[in-house]
């Protein structure tokens, strides 16, 4: 404050009363404390009082507007509030990483980072003149130059989502005391990254999100047995191979000069079917069927991955995506394709296998990853990020088809028959792979789970991954795959279009000459047949119906009454009657098009889960 400013007849009136207000929300000093300060500076003639340095939001500024001596304004009673603009997370630490951060240095992550100069608008100019105290005081002038606001960044996660797959990776992370973990849910069609979450534990052994695993530098690792899956693309692509083919795997354990391949199973799995090789994850079975197919054109077999666009950056949207490490051509040695086609000696990310995976649920369309829609300023929407295609065509429909059988497989009968649900499809791959460290593999492991689900008819797709976990369950299996499927499930239960197809519109009257009634508010329904003078049978106790054709000239009703708990029949009414049952259910509506509904996405009777969306179609 400009303790200068006041009258005398108004400071002495109002300054004691004004130093109980500041000690008793500030608490740092007493009453008397804070009118010897201010009574000291109004001597003194200082014109720049800082009160206190504690940042205060809008809702106290108001209300301090309104205490003695501060409520003369500034050019009365000399009280001055300094507007700082601070960025802050509305969630808390959910999605903390990705969201990001910027230091005064001008070194940061994420969002925060990437989109700095979109969000940070244009700073003003004003002249301060320094003051007793060695405090800077603003001069206001006609130099003045306002500062103009950022834009706002639209992002494309889903908080819902990002709660449950942060909760569901922290919870498997402290389970089995893993390192570090991640997981990344897409919606397939667009690519739109719905959840993203990277856990990392300090030295004091909590989780928390300090770097993106999934998408940096630091994150580009051995993907180990979920490769197998590009492997098997470019064998079925560039051969005469089917899957119900036969591969012998011998007892478990196969040479490549001097360096020997196993299979996790002791004693091996003999000969077996190309398709069960897959399913089973048979290291030897993939390895042996690259390595004789591309061993005298290993240049083929790079082509393909590149043609997946698995050996170059995706083009994300956030600075520092790390780019996949393959080895060069001219440094391969005898071992390296072998190696290669079961996940070894290469790194890619967590982000980049997704993309493939997504590629297989979407029909082939290799999608390159969003994790911004929109950039916007106010409600104007200033530039928007539309879904883009990386590749229209992975590979051929009868590839397609095979993979897509045997991702499905894996979850069926193969290494991850423990997230096999009876309610929806899961298809993916398990993966595990030893932690190279100097130059040498341990017995650490990087354990991962990459798919999609609802399998027959994909909506979304999602890796995820732990590393080093400990104890006894070591393997993809049993440490990521349970992870996928907690965060399934509980996507699954909240997403109510992924359980039925829309419910077709219900029969309508109107036969037989009479005018078209469907269904409604009996009172209202049947003060219309009166009006038009048609006949109507006896109405029944419950005031929601259906209109039925009886005969010629008459309308009968036939109740629509639904459990309170229960989704309510909303098929042939106008909109207003659908908005008034279902959101007296808790049901949150979205609705398209004029009219009656015609179809409903939740089924009649269904348990009504509130909160939930249900969408109606009108026509």
């Amino acid at each position: 404050m400009d303790p200068t400013i006041a009258s005398d007849e108004v400071f002495k009136k109002d300054v004691d009363s004004l130093s109980v207000k500041l000690s008793a929300f500030f608490g740092d000093r007493t009453p008397t404390e804070y009118k010897h300060r201010i009574t000291n500076a109004r001597k003194a003639k200082r014109q720049y009082l800082i009160l206190n340095r504690v940042q205060i939001g809008y809702q106290d500024k108001k209300k301090m507007e309104n205490w003695p001596l501060f409520r003369e304004g500034r050019y009365r009673g000399g009280v001055i509030f300094e507007k700082v603009d601070k960025r802050y997370k509305p969630f808390f630490t959910l999605a903390n990483r990705t969201i990001g951060y910027l230091n005064e240095d001008g070194y940061g992550a994420g969002l925060e980072y990437s989109f700095n100069n979109l969000l940070k608008g244009k700073d003003g100019e004003a002249l301060f003149q320094k003051v007793a105290g060695g405090n800077w005081k603003q001069v206001f002038g006609e130099t003045d130059a306002r500062p103009s606001e950022g834009s706002d960044v639209v992002t494309t996660i889903d908080v819902n989502l990002q709660d449950v797959a942060e909760s569901a990776l922290l919870r498997h992370l402290e389970y089995h005391s893993a390192d570090q973990g991640c997981v990344v849910v897409m919606e397939v069609k667009t690519g739109h990254i719905k959840a993203i979450s990277n856990l990392s534990r300090n030295s004091a052994g909590y989780y928390g999100e300090t770097y993106n695993f999934a998408v940096g530098s630091k994150g580009l690792r051995d993907p180990g047995s979920t490769f197998k899956l590009a492997s098997m693309i470019a064998l079925l692509e560039d051969t005469s191979l089917n899957i119900t083919d036969s591969v012998d795997t011998g007892d478990g354990a196969y040479k490549f000069y001097k360096n020997t391949v196993r299979d996790h199973k002791p004693g091996g799995y003999g000969r077996i079917t190309i398709k069960e090789a897959f399913e089973k994850s048979s290291n030897i079975a993939i390895a042996k069927l690259v390595d004789e197919h591309f061993r005298l054109q290993p240049e083929r077999f790079m082509q393909y991955i590149k043609n997946m666009g698995m050996a170059g950056p995706l083009g994300f949207q956030l600075e520092g995506e790390g780019i996949p490490n393959f080895p060069p051509l001219n440094k391969w040695s005898g071992i390296t394709l072998p190696w290669m086609a079961h996940g070894y000696g290469f790194l890619i990310t967590p982000l980049q296998t997704l993309a493939l995976y997504n590629a297989v649920a979407n029909d082939g369309k290799v999608m390159q990853p969003l994790i911004v829609s929109a950039i916007k300023k106010a409600d104007k929407i200033e530039k928007e990020f539309k879904p883009v295609v990386l590749n229209p065509k992975l590979c051929s429909p009868e590839t397609l088809a095979d993979v897509r059988e045997m991702l499905e497989g894996v979850v069926e009968r193969g290494t991850a028959t423990n997230i096999r649900d009876s309610h929806y499809k899961i298809a993916g791959k398990t993966g595990t792979a030893q932690t190279l460290e100097d130059g040498r593999y341990l017995k650490k492991y990087y354990t991962s789970f990459a798919g999609y689900f609802p399998a027959d008819r994909p909506k979304y797709s999602c890796i995820v991954v732990i590393d080093n976990p400990k104890g006894y369950s070591q393997y993809g299996s049993d440490v990521a795959a349970p992870v996928f499927k907690e965060i399934a499930d509980k996507i699954y239960a909240r997403d109510l279009q992924m359980h039925f197809p829309y419910v077709a519109a219900a029969p309508e009257a109107g036969k037989n000459g009479l005018p078209l009634i469907q269904a409604g508010y009996q009172p209202e329904l049947a003060e219309i047949c009166n009006a038009l003078g048609i006949r109507q049978a006896v109405a029944p106790a419950d005031e929601w119906v259906q209109a039925v054709v009886e005969d010629s000239s008459r309308i009968g009703w036939k109740t629509k009454k639904s459990p309170m708990e229960s989704v309510p029949d909303v098929r042939g009414m106008t909109l207003r009657d659908a908005l008034y049952l279902l959101e007296n259910k808790g049901l949150r509506v979205e609705y398209q098009g004029r009219g009656r509904v015609s179809r409903q996405s939740q089924v009649p009777g269904a348990k009504a889960l509130k909160g939930s969306i249900i969408k109606l179609d009108l026509g």
